[in-house]
């Protein structure tokens, strides 16, 4: 019989049992630094140095952060379903704990791309360097989708959501968008689940099972329900 196609939208709650301060907290800053100031485009017009700076400290936490339970029991659910992973967290811990299918819809902090072009993208696991180049002789900046840029992975996302038999929400709040709108494109009939400490309100989910736990807590339940199905 064929595997069910599960598909999981994860956030950045989900790495914060892992150390990963979430990218916007109650303060409204992200490690000590307004969301304006470092991650949108007119902040690497503004001081393209700092935005380098920022970035490259969080490649650094990244690479000493590791999965945590709820990573290892998402890629465990492999064993059953066909699972793929739309995350917005731009770190590599679903990776890193296994899982083999990961959309990583606002970019992945090991590439980093032309400022020019961004289909010219490489792999970096140091520091970006102000004058460092990409081949089109333009500086090169994190391979990430910052605020007020266009998601270009979110169409390939949307037939993913479209055909799935189980849809489940990790650690996220529903309130970034357009990642949030994903869950417009379930199918009415198809069994949801939201696992946050925090479930956010959603009126488009009509089998919807809510857990209310961290994520680590949450995944571990969730593993059970599926176990029924």
């Amino acid at each position: 019989m064929a595997k069910k196609n599960l598909v999981i939208l994860t956030g950045a709650g989900i790495s914060a049992e892992s150390g990963l301060k979430t990218f916007r907290d109650s303060d409204g800053l992200w490690e000590g630094y307004n969301i304006e100031d470092v991650a949108t485009p007119g902040a690497w017009r503004k001081n393209a140095k700092l935005v380098l700076e920022f970035y490259n400290c969080r490649r650094k936490n990244v690479s000493e952060a590791q999965p945590n339970t709820a990573h290892y029991g998402l890629a465990a659910l492999q064993q059953k379903f066909n699972v793929q992973i739309i995350t917005q967290n731009i770190d590599d811990l679903h990776e890193r704990a296994g899982s083999k299918n990961v959309l990583h819809l606002h970019g992945e902090i090991f590439k980093m791309r032309s400022e020019k072009n961004e289909e010219l993208t490489y792999e970096i696991r140091n520091d970006i360097k102000f004058g460092d180049t990409a081949e089109d002789g333009a500086q090169l900046r994190p391979a990430i989708v910052w605020f007020e840029e266009p998601v270009p992975k979110i169409e390939e996302a949307i037939p993913v959501v479209n055909n799935a038999d189980i849809f489940v929400v990790v650690g996220t709040s529903l309130v970034v968008y357009p990642a949030a709108g994903l869950i417009n494109y379930i199918k009415r009939d198809t069994p949801a689940y939201i696992i946050d400490k925090n479930i956010p309100y959603t009126s488009s989910l009509y089998k919807l099972t809510t857990i209310q736990k961290p994520a680590t807590e949450g995944v571990k339940l969730l593993t059970e329900m599926l176990d029924k199905i």
